[in-house]
Protein backbone atom coordinates (compact mmCIF):
# COMPACT_ATOMS: atom_id res chain seq x y z
CA UNK A 1 0.00 0.00 0.00
CA UNK A 2 1.01 3.40 -0.52
CA UNK A 3 -0.26 6.21 0.57
CA UNK A 4 -2.31 9.30 -0.45
CA UNK A 5 -4.77 11.00 1.34
CA UNK A 6 -3.99 11.48 4.89
CA UNK A 7 -7.47 11.97 5.58
CA UNK A 8 -8.25 8.32 5.12
CA UNK A 9 -5.32 6.94 6.20
CA UNK A 10 -6.07 4.86 8.60
CA UNK A 11 -9.51 3.92 7.21
CA UNK A 12 -7.49 2.31 4.07
CA UNK A 13 -4.89 0.37 6.41
CA UNK A 14 -8.09 -1.13 8.38
CA UNK A 15 -9.84 -1.98 5.01
CA UNK A 16 -6.75 -3.25 4.13
CA UNK A 17 -6.62 -5.81 7.47
CA UNK A 18 -3.23 -4.18 8.53
CA UNK A 19 -2.22 -6.25 11.86
CA UNK A 20 0.60 -3.90 13.49
CA UNK A 21 -0.69 -2.64 17.22
CA UNK A 22 0.74 0.94 18.16
CA UNK A 23 2.20 1.12 21.73
CA UNK A 24 2.48 4.47 23.69
CA UNK A 25 4.75 5.28 26.25
CA UNK A 26 1.46 7.10 27.93
CA UNK A 27 -2.07 7.60 26.70
CA UNK A 28 -2.79 10.12 24.25
CA UNK A 29 -3.84 13.47 25.23
CA UNK A 30 -6.33 13.15 22.65
CA UNK A 31 -8.35 10.82 25.03
CA UNK A 32 -8.23 11.62 28.51
CA UNK A 33 -12.40 11.14 29.45
CA UNK A 34 -13.34 8.74 31.09
CA UNK A 35 -16.45 7.92 29.81
CA UNK A 36 -14.87 6.59 26.44
CA UNK A 37 -15.53 6.99 22.53
CA UNK A 38 -17.13 4.21 21.57
CA UNK A 39 -13.12 2.01 21.18
CA UNK A 40 -11.18 0.89 23.57
CA UNK A 41 -8.46 3.88 23.27
CA UNK A 42 -9.92 5.88 26.48
CA UNK A 43 -8.20 7.03 29.52
CA UNK A 44 -4.94 5.03 30.74
CA UNK A 45 -4.99 2.80 27.11
CA UNK A 46 -1.75 2.72 25.77
CA UNK A 47 -1.96 0.00 22.94
CA UNK A 48 -4.28 0.68 19.74
CA UNK A 49 -4.77 -0.89 16.68
CA UNK A 50 -5.40 0.30 13.37
CA UNK A 51 -9.01 -0.06 13.21
CA UNK A 52 -9.72 1.66 16.68
CA UNK A 53 -6.72 4.57 15.45
CA UNK A 54 -9.41 5.06 12.62
CA UNK A 55 -11.88 5.60 14.32
CA UNK A 56 -10.42 7.77 16.70
CA UNK A 57 -9.63 10.46 13.22
CA UNK A 58 -12.98 9.99 12.14
CA UNK A 59 -14.40 11.54 16.08
CA UNK A 60 -11.63 13.48 15.91
CA UNK A 61 -12.55 15.39 12.48
CA UNK A 62 -16.18 15.16 13.35
CA UNK A 63 -15.34 17.22 16.66
CA UNK A 64 -13.08 19.49 14.50
CA UNK A 65 -15.72 20.20 11.86
CA UNK A 66 -18.01 21.46 15.02
CA UNK A 67 -15.58 23.85 16.18
CA UNK A 68 -15.27 25.48 12.16
CA UNK A 69 -12.87 23.43 10.29
CA UNK A 70 -13.43 23.05 7.32
CA UNK A 71 -11.81 23.28 3.49
CA UNK A 72 -9.42 26.11 3.02
CA UNK A 73 -8.67 26.94 6.93
CA UNK A 74 -6.47 26.44 9.16
CA UNK A 75 -6.15 23.93 12.56
CA UNK A 76 -3.42 24.77 14.40
CA UNK A 77 -2.05 22.22 16.87
CA UNK A 78 0.03 22.91 19.74
CA UNK A 79 0.11 20.78 22.75
CA UNK A 80 2.01 18.85 24.90
CA UNK A 81 4.38 16.91 22.85
CA UNK A 82 2.95 13.34 21.63
CA UNK A 83 1.81 11.23 18.28
CA UNK A 84 -1.49 12.22 18.65
CA UNK A 85 -0.29 15.51 16.54
CA UNK A 86 -0.08 13.53 13.67
CA UNK A 87 -3.62 12.05 14.34
CA UNK A 88 -5.03 15.24 14.70
CA UNK A 89 -3.39 16.58 11.65
CA UNK A 90 -5.47 13.56 9.65
CA UNK A 91 -8.32 14.37 11.33
CA UNK A 92 -8.21 18.24 10.22
CA UNK A 93 -6.93 16.86 6.45
CA UNK A 94 -10.35 15.16 6.66
CA UNK A 95 -12.30 18.19 7.12
CA UNK A 96 -10.88 19.93 4.17
CA UNK A 97 -9.01 22.02 6.45
CA UNK A 98 -4.84 22.47 6.45
CA UNK A 99 -3.37 21.61 10.09
CA UNK A 100 -0.11 23.81 11.54
CA UNK A 101 1.73 21.94 13.64
CA UNK A 102 3.33 24.17 16.17
CA UNK A 103 5.53 22.82 19.03
CA UNK A 104 5.06 23.47 22.65
CA UNK A 105 8.84 24.65 23.09
CA UNK A 106 7.96 27.91 21.83
CA UNK A 107 8.25 30.44 23.87
CA UNK A 108 4.86 32.11 24.03
CA UNK A 109 5.77 35.04 22.46
CA UNK A 110 7.21 33.72 19.46
CA UNK A 111 4.27 31.19 19.32
CA UNK A 112 2.04 34.69 19.29
CA UNK A 113 4.15 35.09 16.25
CA UNK A 114 3.49 32.19 14.13
CA UNK A 115 0.20 32.00 14.95
CA UNK A 116 -1.03 35.27 14.11
CA UNK A 117 1.38 34.52 10.21
CA UNK A 118 -1.08 31.59 10.11
CA UNK A 119 -4.35 32.62 10.97
CA UNK A 120 -6.37 29.58 11.93
CA UNK A 121 -10.38 29.44 12.64
CA UNK A 122 -9.49 26.45 15.28
CA UNK A 123 -6.37 26.34 17.56
CA UNK A 124 -5.91 22.67 19.54
CA UNK A 125 -3.78 23.30 22.66
CA UNK A 126 -4.22 22.40 26.19
CA UNK A 127 -4.05 24.42 29.83
CA UNK A 128 -0.13 24.43 30.38
CA UNK A 129 0.03 26.07 26.62
CA UNK A 130 -2.66 28.71 27.03
CA UNK A 131 -1.24 29.44 30.80
CA UNK A 132 2.55 29.78 30.66
CA UNK A 133 2.61 33.54 29.84
CA UNK A 134 -0.80 35.58 30.95
CA UNK A 135 0.13 38.68 28.90
CA UNK A 136 0.33 36.59 25.63
CA UNK A 137 -3.21 35.98 24.54
CA UNK A 138 -3.00 33.10 22.03
CA UNK A 139 -7.00 32.14 22.56
CA UNK A 140 -7.85 35.34 20.48
CA UNK A 141 -5.40 34.18 17.48
CA UNK A 142 -8.40 31.85 16.86
CA UNK A 143 -12.54 31.92 15.97
CA UNK A 144 -12.64 28.76 18.42
CA UNK A 145 -10.06 27.42 21.21
CA UNK A 146 -10.55 23.85 21.81
CA UNK A 147 -8.55 22.50 25.05
CA UNK A 148 -6.87 19.10 25.64
CA UNK A 149 -6.63 17.12 29.03
CA UNK A 150 -7.65 17.01 32.10
CA UNK A 151 -11.37 19.54 32.02
CA UNK A 152 -11.22 22.27 34.78
CA UNK A 153 -11.33 25.83 34.53
CA UNK A 154 -11.44 26.56 30.89
CA UNK A 155 -10.14 30.37 30.40
CA UNK A 156 -12.63 32.33 28.82
CA UNK A 157 -13.29 31.47 24.91
CA UNK A 158 -12.28 28.33 24.96
CA UNK A 159 -13.91 24.77 24.41
CA UNK A 160 -13.06 21.50 25.70
CA UNK A 161 -12.69 18.78 23.13
CA UNK A 162 -15.29 16.38 25.29
CA UNK A 163 -17.84 18.85 24.61
CA UNK A 164 -17.84 18.08 21.22
CA UNK A 165 -17.68 14.52 21.22
CA UNK A 166 -20.11 12.81 18.89
CA UNK A 167 -20.93 15.51 16.18
CA UNK A 168 -20.65 13.17 12.96
CA UNK A 169 -17.68 12.53 10.47
CA UNK A 170 -17.69 14.90 7.99
CA UNK A 171 -16.49 12.49 5.73
CA UNK A 172 -13.02 12.73 3.61
CA UNK A 173 -12.35 16.07 1.58
CA UNK A 174 -10.09 15.34 -1.23
CA UNK A 175 -7.92 18.03 -2.65
CA UNK A 176 -5.60 19.24 -5.44
CA UNK A 177 -2.06 17.70 -5.58
CA UNK A 178 -0.98 20.86 -5.43
CA UNK A 179 -3.06 22.67 -2.63
CA UNK A 180 -1.80 23.00 0.90
CA UNK A 181 -1.55 19.65 2.90
CA UNK A 182 0.30 20.83 6.00
CA UNK A 183 2.14 23.51 7.53
CA UNK A 184 4.59 22.54 9.62
CA UNK A 185 8.31 25.04 10.97
CA UNK A 186 11.32 25.22 10.79
CA UNK A 187 13.57 24.01 14.06
CA UNK A 188 14.10 27.99 15.08
CA UNK A 189 18.19 27.65 16.43
CA UNK A 190 18.36 31.16 15.38
CA UNK A 191 14.87 32.67 16.62
CA UNK A 192 11.02 32.91 15.33
CA UNK A 193 10.88 29.83 12.96
CA UNK A 194 9.27 29.90 9.58
CA UNK A 195 6.00 28.10 8.32
CA UNK A 196 6.72 25.64 5.78
CA UNK A 197 3.62 24.85 3.53
CA UNK A 198 3.91 21.52 1.89
CA UNK A 199 1.47 19.91 -0.64
CA UNK A 200 0.37 16.87 -1.15
CA UNK A 201 2.65 16.44 -4.25
CA UNK A 202 5.71 17.54 -2.20
CA UNK A 203 5.03 15.83 1.08
CA UNK A 204 2.92 12.47 -0.26
CA UNK A 205 4.15 12.04 -3.58
CA UNK A 206 7.65 13.04 -3.80
CA UNK A 207 8.67 11.59 0.01
CA UNK A 208 6.30 9.63 1.75
CA UNK A 209 6.35 7.46 -1.38
CA UNK A 210 10.42 7.29 -1.90
CA UNK A 211 10.07 5.62 1.79
CA UNK A 212 7.76 3.32 1.23
CA UNK A 213 10.00 1.39 -1.19
CA UNK A 214 11.20 -1.64 -0.03
CA UNK A 215 14.83 -1.04 0.49
CA UNK A 216 17.00 -3.87 1.29
CA UNK A 217 18.22 -4.09 4.79
CA UNK A 218 17.01 -0.44 5.47
CA UNK A 219 13.22 -0.86 4.81
CA UNK A 220 10.70 -1.97 7.30
CA UNK A 221 9.14 -5.35 7.00
CA UNK A 222 6.47 -6.91 8.24
CA UNK A 223 8.34 -8.86 11.24
CA UNK A 224 9.69 -5.29 12.20
CA UNK A 225 9.67 -3.92 15.60
CA UNK A 226 9.97 -0.03 15.31
CA UNK A 227 10.29 2.48 17.90
CA UNK A 228 10.11 5.84 17.23
CA UNK A 229 11.14 8.49 19.63
CA UNK A 230 10.84 12.22 18.32
CA UNK A 231 9.03 15.80 18.42
CA UNK A 232 5.91 14.86 17.11
CA UNK A 233 5.00 18.72 16.26
CA UNK A 234 7.44 18.66 13.22
CA UNK A 235 7.40 18.01 9.45
CA UNK A 236 9.86 14.34 10.06
CA UNK A 237 6.98 12.69 12.09
CA UNK A 238 4.16 13.15 9.23
CA UNK A 239 5.66 12.14 6.81
CA UNK A 240 6.89 9.21 8.99
CA UNK A 241 2.93 8.35 9.93
CA UNK A 242 2.10 8.72 6.19
CA UNK A 243 5.04 5.79 5.74
CA UNK A 244 5.46 3.24 9.16
CA UNK A 245 1.86 2.10 9.36
CA UNK A 246 1.91 1.21 5.52
CA UNK A 247 4.71 -0.91 5.73
CA UNK A 248 2.65 -2.95 8.23
CA UNK A 249 5.29 -4.07 10.93
CA UNK A 250 4.20 -6.08 13.82
CA UNK A 251 4.55 -3.36 16.33
CA UNK A 252 4.95 0.63 16.24
CA UNK A 253 6.65 1.93 19.85
CA UNK A 254 5.86 5.48 20.42
CA UNK A 255 7.73 7.34 23.11
CA UNK A 256 6.88 10.74 23.46
CA UNK A 257 9.08 12.00 26.69
CA UNK A 258 12.35 10.99 25.99
CA UNK A 259 13.30 9.68 29.48
CA UNK A 260 15.26 6.37 30.22
CA UNK A 261 13.21 5.63 32.82
CA UNK A 262 9.73 5.37 30.83
CA UNK A 263 11.60 4.62 27.28
CA UNK A 264 13.22 1.68 28.92
CA UNK A 265 9.91 0.01 29.90
CA UNK A 266 8.61 0.41 26.26
CA UNK A 267 12.06 -1.11 24.65
CA UNK A 268 11.58 -3.87 26.69
CA UNK A 269 8.29 -4.96 26.17
CA UNK A 270 8.57 -4.63 22.66
CA UNK A 271 12.61 -5.04 21.70
CA UNK A 272 13.06 -2.95 18.18
CA UNK A 273 14.62 -3.77 15.46
CA UNK A 274 14.50 -0.75 13.60
CA UNK A 275 15.22 2.98 15.82
CA UNK A 276 14.56 6.09 14.97
CA UNK A 277 15.29 9.09 17.17
CA UNK A 278 16.17 12.27 17.50
CA UNK A 279 20.06 13.09 18.28
CA UNK A 280 19.02 14.61 21.26
CA UNK A 281 16.85 11.40 22.53
CA UNK A 282 19.48 9.28 21.38
CA UNK A 283 22.07 11.44 23.76
CA UNK A 284 19.26 10.96 26.99
CA UNK A 285 18.96 7.55 25.80
CA UNK A 286 22.41 6.35 26.27
CA UNK A 287 22.86 4.79 29.21
CA UNK A 288 20.48 2.22 28.36
CA UNK A 289 23.01 0.93 25.77
CA UNK A 290 25.82 0.13 28.83
CA UNK A 291 23.13 -2.22 30.19
CA UNK A 292 24.25 -6.40 30.13
CA UNK A 293 20.81 -6.90 28.94
CA UNK A 294 20.85 -4.02 26.21
CA UNK A 295 17.18 -3.37 24.98
CA UNK A 296 18.64 -2.27 21.81
CA UNK A 297 20.64 -6.15 21.28
CA UNK A 298 17.92 -6.84 18.30
CA UNK A 299 18.30 -3.63 16.50
CA UNK A 300 19.38 -3.79 12.36
CA UNK A 301 18.84 -0.15 11.93
CA UNK A 302 19.23 3.10 13.57
CA UNK A 303 17.89 5.65 11.73
CA UNK A 304 18.35 9.49 12.64
CA UNK A 305 17.80 12.99 11.36
CA UNK A 306 17.21 17.26 12.63
CA UNK A 307 21.20 17.67 13.77
CA UNK A 308 24.41 16.08 14.51
CA UNK A 309 25.13 12.83 15.44
CA UNK A 310 28.72 12.50 17.17
CA UNK A 311 30.67 9.62 17.16
CA UNK A 312 30.55 8.02 20.64
CA UNK A 313 26.72 8.50 20.81
CA UNK A 314 26.74 6.18 17.16
CA UNK A 315 29.36 3.85 18.34
CA UNK A 316 27.50 2.78 21.67
CA UNK A 317 24.35 2.16 19.96
CA UNK A 318 25.82 0.27 17.31
CA UNK A 319 27.66 -1.74 19.66
CA UNK A 320 24.73 -2.38 21.73
CA UNK A 321 23.26 -4.44 19.17
CA UNK A 322 23.65 -8.25 19.18
CA UNK A 323 22.91 -8.41 15.01
CA UNK A 324 26.49 -8.64 13.03
CA UNK A 325 26.40 -5.42 11.00
CA UNK A 326 24.17 -3.26 11.70
CA UNK A 327 23.61 0.18 10.06
CA UNK A 328 23.36 3.60 11.40
CA UNK A 329 21.34 5.61 8.85
CA UNK A 330 22.27 9.94 8.75
CA UNK A 331 19.28 11.58 7.07
CA UNK A 332 20.93 15.47 6.18
CA UNK A 333 18.24 17.46 4.85
CA UNK A 334 15.55 20.70 6.06
CA UNK A 335 11.85 21.04 6.17
CA UNK A 336 11.43 22.32 3.10
CA UNK A 337 13.20 20.00 1.51
CA UNK A 338 13.00 16.47 3.40
CA UNK A 339 16.40 14.55 3.08
CA UNK A 340 19.15 15.43 0.71
CA UNK A 341 21.35 12.93 1.31
CA UNK A 342 21.88 9.41 3.66
CA UNK A 343 25.24 8.72 4.71
CA UNK A 344 25.50 4.84 6.26
CA UNK A 345 27.55 4.17 9.66
CA UNK A 346 28.81 1.29 10.61
CA UNK A 347 30.79 -0.53 13.67
CA UNK A 348 34.13 -0.33 11.77
CA UNK A 349 33.33 3.40 10.25
CA UNK A 350 33.09 4.66 13.40
CA UNK A 351 35.27 2.53 15.10
CA UNK A 352 38.56 4.59 17.57
CA UNK A 353 41.65 5.07 15.20
CA UNK A 354 44.66 2.54 15.99
CA UNK A 355 46.62 5.60 17.57
CA UNK A 356 44.39 7.06 19.63
CA UNK A 357 43.32 10.07 17.00
CA UNK A 358 39.20 10.80 17.59
CA UNK A 359 36.86 9.80 14.81
CA UNK A 360 34.20 12.18 13.05
CA UNK A 361 31.26 11.60 11.08
CA UNK A 362 30.67 14.64 9.20
CA UNK A 363 30.69 12.89 5.44
CA UNK A 364 26.94 13.07 4.79
CA UNK A 365 27.00 10.56 2.32
CA UNK A 366 25.82 11.56 -1.50
CA UNK A 367 22.56 12.92 -2.66
CA UNK A 368 19.93 10.99 -3.11
CA UNK A 369 19.49 9.02 -6.38
CA UNK A 370 17.45 10.63 -9.09
CA UNK A 371 15.70 12.89 -6.74
CA UNK A 372 18.35 15.22 -5.35
CA UNK A 373 21.17 17.59 -7.03
CA UNK A 374 23.48 19.83 -4.89
CA UNK A 375 26.23 22.26 -5.74
CA UNK A 376 28.54 24.38 -3.59
CA UNK A 377 29.28 28.03 -4.57
CA UNK A 378 30.63 31.28 -2.95
CA UNK A 379 28.70 33.05 -0.58
CA UNK A 380 29.04 36.18 -2.08
CA UNK A 381 29.36 35.69 -5.98
CA UNK A 382 26.95 32.81 -6.25
CA UNK A 383 29.55 31.27 -8.49
CA UNK A 384 30.90 27.41 -7.71
CA UNK A 385 33.70 26.50 -5.98
CA UNK A 386 36.37 24.02 -6.92
CA UNK A 387 35.67 20.31 -5.62
CA UNK A 388 36.76 19.64 -1.84
CA UNK A 389 36.21 23.47 -1.34
CA UNK A 390 33.89 24.90 1.14
CA UNK A 391 31.13 26.71 0.38
CA UNK A 392 27.22 27.97 0.12
CA UNK A 393 25.36 24.69 -0.40
CA UNK A 394 22.26 25.16 -2.93
CA UNK A 395 19.78 22.23 -3.92
CA UNK A 396 17.40 20.92 -6.55
CA UNK A 397 14.72 19.22 -4.91
CA UNK A 398 11.17 18.38 -6.51
CA UNK A 399 10.14 17.99 -2.84
CA UNK A 400 10.98 21.47 -2.27
CA UNK A 401 8.12 23.50 -0.11
CA UNK A 402 6.29 25.71 -2.51
CA UNK A 403 6.65 28.86 0.26
CA UNK A 404 6.24 30.46 4.16
CA UNK A 405 3.42 31.20 5.17
CA UNK A 406 3.45 34.63 5.84
CA UNK A 407 7.16 35.06 4.93
CA UNK A 408 7.22 35.39 0.93
CA UNK A 409 9.72 37.75 0.76
CA UNK A 410 11.81 35.49 2.93
CA UNK A 411 11.30 32.21 0.99
CA UNK A 412 12.19 34.20 -2.50
CA UNK A 413 15.38 35.50 -0.98
CA UNK A 414 16.46 31.46 -0.44
CA UNK A 415 15.59 31.42 -4.55
CA UNK A 416 18.87 31.11 -6.71
CA UNK A 417 17.01 30.91 -10.23
CA UNK A 418 16.32 27.07 -9.50
CA UNK A 419 18.68 26.27 -6.37
CA UNK A 420 17.31 26.75 -3.06
CA UNK A 421 19.75 28.00 -0.48
CA UNK A 422 19.97 25.48 2.20
CA UNK A 423 22.12 28.01 4.39
CA UNK A 424 24.88 25.52 5.28
CA UNK A 425 28.37 25.64 4.17
CA UNK A 426 29.95 21.77 3.63
CA UNK A 427 32.66 20.67 0.60
CA UNK A 428 31.67 18.34 -1.89
CA UNK A 429 33.95 16.17 -3.20
CA UNK A 430 34.39 15.09 -6.84
CA UNK A 431 32.27 11.71 -6.08
CA UNK A 432 29.35 13.71 -4.94
CA UNK A 433 29.94 13.21 -1.63
CA UNK A 434 29.01 15.91 0.73
CA UNK A 435 31.19 16.87 4.28
CA UNK A 436 29.13 19.25 6.37
CA UNK A 437 31.24 22.35 8.09
CA UNK A 438 28.59 24.13 10.31
CA UNK A 439 25.57 26.29 9.29
CA UNK A 440 26.46 29.69 7.43
CA UNK A 441 25.21 31.58 10.35
CA UNK A 442 28.01 29.93 12.50
CA UNK A 443 31.06 29.22 10.41
CA UNK A 444 34.39 30.81 11.21
CA UNK A 445 36.30 30.30 7.70
CA UNK A 446 39.20 27.47 7.94
CA UNK A 447 37.46 26.09 11.04
CA UNK A 448 34.56 23.46 11.93
CA UNK A 449 32.83 24.00 15.08
CA UNK A 450 30.66 20.21 14.33
CA UNK A 451 34.22 18.50 13.60
CA UNK A 452 35.57 20.20 16.64
CA UNK A 453 32.49 18.73 18.60
CA UNK A 454 33.04 15.86 17.15
CA UNK A 455 36.33 15.19 18.16
CA UNK A 456 36.07 17.05 21.45
CA UNK A 457 33.26 14.09 22.30
CA UNK A 458 35.38 11.17 21.05
CA UNK A 459 37.53 12.43 23.74
CA UNK A 460 35.32 13.62 26.20
CA UNK A 461 33.96 10.01 27.74
CA UNK A 462 32.01 11.86 30.87
CA UNK A 463 30.56 14.68 28.05
CA UNK A 464 26.79 14.38 27.56
CA UNK A 465 27.11 16.92 24.77
CA UNK A 466 30.18 19.51 23.18
CA UNK A 467 28.46 22.68 21.61
CA UNK A 468 31.70 24.70 19.98
CA UNK A 469 30.42 28.36 19.34
CA UNK A 470 32.22 30.78 16.75
CA UNK A 471 33.19 34.25 17.65
CA UNK A 472 34.34 36.93 15.67
CA UNK A 473 38.01 38.33 16.72
CA UNK A 474 38.40 35.56 19.33
CA UNK A 475 38.98 32.40 19.91
CA UNK A 476 35.99 29.58 19.64
CA UNK A 477 34.04 29.14 23.16
CA UNK A 478 33.42 25.17 24.14
CA UNK A 479 30.43 24.04 25.80
CA UNK A 480 30.71 21.23 27.46
CA UNK A 481 27.49 19.43 28.87
CA UNK A 482 28.05 17.04 31.54
CA UNK A 483 25.75 14.99 33.90
CA UNK A 484 26.59 16.80 37.11
CA UNK A 485 27.79 20.14 35.32
CA UNK A 486 31.64 19.74 36.04
CA UNK A 487 34.83 18.42 34.48
CA UNK A 488 38.41 17.44 35.23
CA UNK A 489 40.71 20.20 33.86
CA UNK A 490 43.05 17.34 33.16
CA UNK A 491 40.50 15.84 31.23
CA UNK A 492 39.97 18.81 28.88
CA UNK A 493 43.57 19.03 28.70
CA UNK A 494 43.68 16.12 27.20
CA UNK A 495 40.83 16.35 25.09
CA UNK A 496 41.64 19.73 23.55
CA UNK A 497 45.60 18.86 22.61
CA UNK A 498 46.28 19.08 19.25
CA UNK A 499 42.96 20.53 18.10
CA UNK A 500 42.87 24.90 16.91
CA UNK A 501 43.37 27.54 19.27
CA UNK A 502 39.76 27.26 21.83
CA UNK A 503 38.67 29.51 24.60
CA UNK A 504 38.61 28.19 28.08
CA UNK A 505 35.79 25.96 28.51
CA UNK A 506 32.24 26.25 29.86
CA UNK A 507 30.89 23.09 31.97
CA UNK A 508 26.99 22.75 32.39
CA UNK A 509 24.17 20.23 32.68
CA UNK A 510 22.11 19.39 29.78
CA UNK A 511 18.97 21.52 31.60
CA UNK A 512 20.96 24.71 31.21
CA UNK A 513 21.34 24.91 27.49
CA UNK A 514 18.58 26.27 25.40
CA UNK A 515 16.94 23.86 22.90
CA UNK A 516 14.50 23.88 20.46
CA UNK A 517 11.39 21.03 20.30
CA UNK A 518 13.55 18.55 18.63
CA UNK A 519 16.35 19.19 21.11
CA UNK A 520 18.42 20.95 18.73
CA UNK A 521 20.82 23.45 20.66
CA UNK A 522 19.50 27.55 20.04
CA UNK A 523 23.14 28.69 19.76
CA UNK A 524 22.53 32.17 19.52
CA UNK A 525 20.64 31.87 22.52
CA UNK A 526 23.53 29.90 24.36
CA UNK A 527 25.88 32.15 23.09
CA UNK A 528 24.13 35.24 24.54
CA UNK A 529 23.58 33.53 28.01
CA UNK A 530 27.38 33.01 28.13
CA UNK A 531 28.86 36.03 26.29
CA UNK A 532 26.47 38.93 26.14
CA UNK A 533 26.64 38.86 22.59
CA UNK A 534 24.85 36.91 19.78
CA UNK A 535 27.66 38.27 17.13
CA UNK A 536 28.52 35.46 15.01
CA UNK A 537 30.60 34.73 11.94
CA UNK A 538 28.48 34.45 9.44
CA UNK A 539 25.66 36.79 7.92
CA UNK A 540 22.52 34.79 9.16
CA UNK A 541 21.41 35.59 5.22
CA UNK A 542 19.73 32.22 4.56
CA UNK A 543 18.63 31.22 8.23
Amino acid sequence: MTPHDLGVLFDDLADAGTPTRFHLDRPFDLTPAPSGTGVTGVAGVTEWTVPELALLVRETAGALAAAGAGPGERVAIVKANHWDYDLIACAAIRTGAVPVKLSDHLAPGALRVLLDRCAPRVLVTDLDVLGRDPTVDLVGTARTTLVLGSSGDLPRGTVHLDDLSGHPDPGPHPRDDHAPLVVVHTSGTTGVPKLVSHTTRTLVHHLARFETLPVPRIGLRRDDILFNSSSYAHGRTICWTAVAPTRAPRHISVDSGGRPETADLLLRAHPPTVVEALPSRYVRLRPLTRRLDSPFRDVRTYISTYDAVHPPVIRSYLQASSRRRPVWMQGWGQSETGPLTFAFHTRRSVARAADGAATTVRDLGRPVPLKTRLKAVDPITFRPVPAGSPGLILCRTRALAPDYVGERERWTAKRHGSWWNTGDIATIARDGSVRLLDREVDHLPGFSCLQAEDMLEDRLSEALECVVLARTGTDPLPVVVTEDGTLDPASWKRASDGLPALAEPVVVGWDEVPRTGTGKVRRAALLERLTGSTETCGTGRWT
